[in-house]
């Protein structure tokens, strides 16, 4: 792996990935909306910044070109498939072979095996309907861009994550490639561990097609696994 794109770096998870990739030496460029180009100042002499949105089919094809590997924010930001034209447009234009790592909720499911508790589904449909509401995301969009992904023969990997905090590195979370499994009893993951996953699942070739669902290692189930694997 030498040169990463970031499609929506400049958002908390987006600033964890930019990080975690210069810690590994890698070449970075990042997307952001214009609005946002400032947040990422700091990091002007360190990385690219493209401005554009991430559904822009032109502004994505000119990030992403020349890269081994693309890490995707994949937010149902607004009402007019931003999530979807986000992961049509990494799809269609990521380089032969480079590695596709895209982040999303537990919501989502490839081959509906999750077990999702009744309190967890009738939270996602209210949240669902009251984003809707207002105009402000679509979380059912973000379901129909993985659909692409999960459709696409491309090295993809979908990065399904719980709750996220705040604070120190508890480590490499774990996963499992169905909600429901006991290692995912505590539904906790620092923010900084969740990009850290991410990050390396670019060079993990058993994640390659797969949609693990991940749990930081700081709660007890997943301290067991990691004890255990």
């Amino acid at each position: 792996m030498r040169k990463v794109c970031i499609i929506g770096g400049s958002g908390k998870l987006g600033r964890y990935l930019i990080a975690h990739c210069l810690e590994r030496g890698y070449d970075v460029t990042a997307v952001c909306r214009p609005e946002s180009v400032g947040k990422l100042a700091d990091l002007a002499d360190r990385i690219a910044v493209v401005p554009g949105r991430t559904d822009d089919r032109e502004v994505v094809a000119r990030a992403v070109t020349g890269c081994d590997g693309v890490l995707v924010v994949l937010v149902p930001f607004g009402v007019r498939g931003y999530s979807s034209g986000t992961a049509r447009a990494v799809l269609d234009h990521a380089e032969p072979g480079a590695r596709l790592v895209f982040s999303c909720g537990w919501h989502i499911t490839r081959d509906g095996r999750d077990r999702y508790t009744r309190r967890f589904r009738l939270m996602v449909r209210a949240m669902t309907v009251a984003a809707r509401a207002i105009r402000f995301a679509d979380i059912d969009d973000q379901v129909r861009a993985c659909e692409l992904i999960f459709a696409s023969d491309a090295a993809w990997t979908v990065v399904r994550g719980s709750d996220l905090a705040e604070g120190p590195s508890e480590g490499l979370p774990v996963w499992a490639r169905h909600v429901g499994d006991p290692v995912l009893a505590s539904n906790l993951t620092m923010r900084t561990d969740y990009a850290l996953f991410m990050v390396a699942a670019l060079t993990d070739d058993d994640l390659v097609h797969e949609a693990p669902a991940i749990v930081g290692r700081g709660t007890p189930s997943a301290r067991a696994h990691a004890e255990a694997a």
